[in-house]
Formats: C-alpha cells, sequence, structure tokens
C-alpha cells in the first residue's frame, strides 16, 4: 500500500486529487495551513502544517512513500500584478523545504505541481523543452519561482549520487469545482462564472475578451495525476493540458449560454489587470507517455463547474 502525502490538501488541485483517489488503496495524508473549514474528503488523515517551517516538514514526510507538491501561494491575475512577491519567497521556502524534508526521508517520489508560467511569450504551442529562462513580463516572478524549483528538482533526481525520482508537471489553466471563487482570488473562470450567476449588469470581463488560453478541466488532471502517480518512476517533465485554445470571449458566451443570460450587458475593461494575451500547450509528451487524453469538453466541464458552484455559494 502507497503512503501518499497530498501538500494543500484543502486546496484546489488538492481536494479534486483526493476526491479521485480516495477509494484506493492508498494510506493518504494531507496538509492544510490556517483555515480549517474546507471540504474533506473521507478516509484522509489531514495535518495541519505550516511548510515554510523546516521541521514540520520533515515531520510531514515521516513514513511516507509519496509526495505531491500541490501546496502553494497563488491567485488571480490583480494580485499577480500589484503584488507579485507574494509568490516568490513563500514558495520557494515551501517548495524547497519540502525536497529537503522528502529526500530525508527517503521519498520514492516527488511530484511537483509547476506553471505554464514558465514559458516564453510565443504564438506556438508550447512542448516540454520550450523553456528558455524569458518569461512573459508579468508572470517574471512566478515564472522564475516555478522553474527554479523545477530546477531544483532536476538536482535531486539526477545531479546527485543518492537520486530521488522527482515529476515536474505543468498544467493548462484549470477550473472546475473547489476553485476560488472570491473577488480578490479568483482567476478568470470562476470570476466569469460567479458574475453571470449573480447576473452582475453589467458583467464587467478584464481586457478585451481575445485572450486565448488553454484551459483543462480539473477531473482530466486529477486523472491524469493520477495515471503519473502510479506509472512513472523516472524525471519527467509533463504538459497536462487540453491541447485546444479559447478565447475569454467564447467562454463567456458558453457560460451564458448555459445561464440562459443572453439578456446581460457585457463591458471589457481595458483598465483591468490581465496576463498573457495567447498561450498555447502541446500535450504529445503526455499522450506519448500515459496515454493522456482530456474527456471533458468545455460546455461540459463549464456546466458541471456551475452546477457545483450553485450549489454551493447559491442560497
Amino acid at each position: 500500500m502507497n503512503r501518499v502525502l497530498v501538500t494543500g490538501g484543502s486546496g484546489f488541485i488538492g481536494t479534486n486529487y483526493l476526491k479521485f483517489v480516495n477509494k484506493k488503496d492508498y494510506k493518504i495524508k494531507a496538509t492544510y495551513y490556517e483555515n480549517e473549514n474546507f471540504y474533506k474528503v473521507e478516509n484522509v488523515e489531514y495535518v495541519k502544517s505550516n511548510l515554510e517551517n523546516l521541521s514540520e516538514c520533515k515531520e510531514i514526510c515521516k513514513n511516507i512513500d509519496i509526495v505531491i507538491m500541490c501546496a502553494a501561494n497563488s491567485s488571480g491575475a490583480a494580485i499577480m500584478e500589484r503584488t507579485p512577491l507574494v509568490h516568490l519567497t513563500p514558495n520557494i521556502r515551501m517548495n524547497l523545504n519540502m525536497l529537503e524534508a522528502a529526500y530525508e526521508a527517503g521519498i520514492k517520489k516527488f511530484v511537483f505541481i509547476s506553471s505554464n508560467t514558465v514559458y516564453p511569450h510565443v504564438d506556438y504551442a508550447v512542448k516540454e523543452n520550450d523553456t528558455n529562462y524569458k518569461f512573459f513580463e508579468k508572470y517574471h516572478v512566478v515564472g522564475w519561482m516555478k522553474k527554479f524549483t523545477e530546477e531544483v528538482c532536476e538536482i535531486y533526481s539526477n545531479k546527485i549520487k543518492n537520486k530521488m525520482t522527482t515529476i515536474v508537471i505543468r498544467p493548462g489553466n484549470l477550473y472546475g469545482p473547489h476553485d476560488k471563487f472570491d473577488e480578490e482570488k479568483s482567476k478568470v473562470i470562476a470570476s466569469l462564472i460567479r458574475k453571470i450567476v449573480e447576473k452582475q449588469d453589467p458583467i464587467i470581463v478584464w481586457g478585451d475578451g481575445n485572450d486565448l488560453k488553454d484551459f483543462l478541466y480539473i477531473e482530466d488532471f486529477v486523472r491524469a495525476l493520477d495515471k503519473i502517480v502510479e506509472n512513472i518512476n523516472n524525471y519527467q517533465v509533463l504538459n497536462i493540458a487540453s491541447g485546444k485554445g479559447i478565447t475569454i470571449k467564447e467562454i463567456l458566451k458558453k457560460i451564458i449560454t448555459i445561464e440562459n443570460a443572453e439578456y446581460l450587458n457585457i463591458k471589457f475593461d481595458l483598465t483591468k489587470p490581465t496576463m498573457i494575451p495567447k498561450r498555447l500547450i502541446d500535450i504529445s509528451k503526455s499522450k506519448e507517455i500515459i496515454n493522456f487524453e482530456p474527456s471533458i469538453n468545455m460546455q461540459d466541464g463549464l456546466r458541471k463547474t456551475i452546477y457545483w458552484y450553485k450549489k454551493n455559494f447559491v442560497k
């Protein structure tokens, strides 16, 4: 029986992964930080832990086989643009502490959830070897933080005598149940769903709506993550995304159609913070190595997310 530690078990990725694997023959421990009020998955041992404290990281890594590093200080476009340093020191401390603690504990496998912010600003669909240390300007801080941690992962796997298997995952833009839907921290899909379900008038869309992104429903992502945990035993870097581009305007139209809200006024606000205008992601390597293929299309993913949001936030 694999003994699995999921850091950030109260967060978006962590919660969905725990829900996905809780029927498996795993002994699972998950960490949370401060907030005690979060969705708890059955058969999971939850441990309150500050991952910026190395001694606490060492404690939670005892008697563990696999670490999945989902914990991160994350946010939406506004925070990323106005106060980017919130992504730097805390995340680097957490990542390095967990890698050190896992290595000392003799962990078999360390899975790091990275980001597509590590890629340069290009027009084509990026492959895993397309990183070149040139980041979209607004991603400079978070991109360097993620890429630096990726480099440290490779050190543990390839550059020392007694190696630890590390696996780096670069997700597309994830959305779905258990995401952040608050005004301050929500990302674009969660934000649009909240505004449209609330029937805000007008609906304020940040930017011109023409940004082209790769969005992946969270269930597809955690299914791929589970395949990686079970089947990969050597250092790898993998894109896990939809492999398709869609504009914010197209997503907006789909949400409006699902909600029968065509009567709402839409206002595109060019003064609001926006991120990279185009990000396409190549998933051919993941198709080859873990036979990954997204199964939930955008329309169905949005419908499922809206249903979950209404059930949990709308009275």
